[in-house]
């Protein structure tokens, strides 16, 4: 059944299926699922949508939640995270009392923004905080990340391992890629 047809079809059962009882529409949801070759569950969710050719009210309009922090909370959040050494958001947010003090004297804050300040929770301080920690994290440790090249390039000898006498060593170096011979 081609995709037209099944779309005709199920113009043609919709209004039937809303109007049964539930006897018939557990007969009708049969056919349907026998008909079309839909999972059941599909099928259910298909007929007790909208009808068909008709948008639900205000579909594709997702609904969002208001800003609850400003902007400038945020950005005087990253300053203090920054200043206190990055600690974690826990920690974070029992620092930012003992920051107000700071806070105020280099930022000026209204009392609105201080409130917010005290307000965010560290769940939310971690996801305010994402983009300039994965900046932090790249600073820090670099984009590279280490190869397997030269994991094959370094015979290891693993014939003899059992060794008798007290004080045998035996030691590998690899030259870093920071480093030239003969430094």
């Amino acid at each position: 059944m081609g995709q037209k047809a099944k779309w005709e079809y199920f113009r043609a059962i919709y209004e039937r299926y809303r109007q049964a009882d539930r006897k018939r529409k557990h007969a009708i949801l049969n056919e349907f699922c026998v008909n079309i070759g839909y999972h059941r569950k599909y099928a259910i969710r298909l007929l007790n949508d909208p009808p068909p050719g008709k948008a639900a009210r205000g579909a594709g309009l997702t609904r969002r939640r208001g800003l609850s922090y400003s902007r400038e909370m945020l950005s005087i959040l990253a300053a203090v995270w920054e200043a206190a050494g990055y600690p974690w958001s826990v920690r974070l947010k029992a620092l930012l009392p003992l920051w107000m003090p700071w806070i105020r004297k280099r930022f000026r804050v209204r009392l609105e923004i201080a409130r917010q300040l005290l307000s965010i929770s560290p769940r939310q301080m971690d996801r305010r905080l994402r983009a300039n920690k994965t900046q932090q994290k790249r600073r820090i440790y670099g984009r590279t990340k280490p190869g397997l090249l030269l994991k094959h390039q370094i015979p290891v000898k693993t014939d003899n391992w059992d060794v008798s006498t007290p004080g045998f060593t035996e030691v590998d170096l690899a030259r870093s890629s920071h480093q030239r011979w003969g430094d």
